[in-house]
């Protein structure tokens, strides 16, 4: 996992992510002291989507991330941050409207509060999620809403700590898988995830074969994350 600030750094290279998945991790409130250069080059979409944003920090987290992205992208791809053009597949989720390379680079981010997640990886399909960890009230019913009756049950026998962190591990292997494949949070449940305390989760039951997919759980700074690939 590689930080921001970004520099021209000898692990963002093409020839690498034809066998390897990078992952960066940006703190969006360092970003924001780069707030009028990273605006610089988000394209005129990205800046009409920035100020219909309600607060000001959530304007300045989006314009931050997207910056980043690009910034990411350009140093692997040897462009024009600014010149990079996307498009957008089945409930939101960006791709390079001209894939320039062979494979295609895939890509895929996350932020929540002020950390941000970048998977990077060529010829892959990935996705990516981040959740902040915070009290959830009535986890057992947002469990009984969008998780299997098997993960539902093993969730509610847990102790009341407990179940707050597996929640946010699961969802966010969950929402991983289906960034990855462009679906709605209406999947979640079609989604499940050994829940077995002590031991790492992993796919249960997918829509599609499990032999195509792995799961990547990790913590960063008081934060839950899942990649999917």
């Amino acid at each position: 996992m590689y930080d921001t600030p970004l520099t021209a750094r000898p692990f963002a290279n093409l020839e690498r992510l034809k066998t390897e998945i990078h992952i960066w991790q940006a703190d969006l409130n360092r970003a924001i002291a780069s707030l009028n250069s990273l605006n610089a080059l988000l394209s005129d979409d990205e800046q009409a989507r920035a100020e219909r944003f309600h607060f000001e920090r959530h304007r300045q987290y989006f314009i931050a991330g997207r910056g980043l992205l690009r910034a990411i992208l350009g140093l692997y791809l040897k462009t024009d941050p600014a010149q990079l053009q996307f498009t957008y597949l089945s409930h939101g989720k960006p791709a390079l409207k001209t894939p320039q390379t062979d494979p295609p680079v895939e890509f895929n981010l996350s932020h929540s509060e002020r950390m941000a997640l970048y998977a990077i990886t060529q010829g892959r399909i990935l996705g990516i999620d981040l959740e902040y960890l915070r009290p959830i009230p009535k986890v057992e019913q947002l469990a009984q809403r969008f998780f299997s009756p098997r993960e539902s049950a093993i969730l509610n026998a847990l102790p009341l700590q407990q179940q707050q962190f597996t929640f946010f591990q699961a969802w966010t292997c969950k929402e991983a898988f289906l960034k990855a494949t462009g679906q709605g949070l209406g999947g979640l449940s079609e989604v499940e995830v050994s829940l077995i305390p002590g031991e790492p989760p992993a796919f249960v039951t997918l829509p599609e074969s499990l032999e195509d997919w792995s799961l990547y759980p990790y913590r960063i700074d008081g934060e839950t994350g899942g990649r999917g690939d």
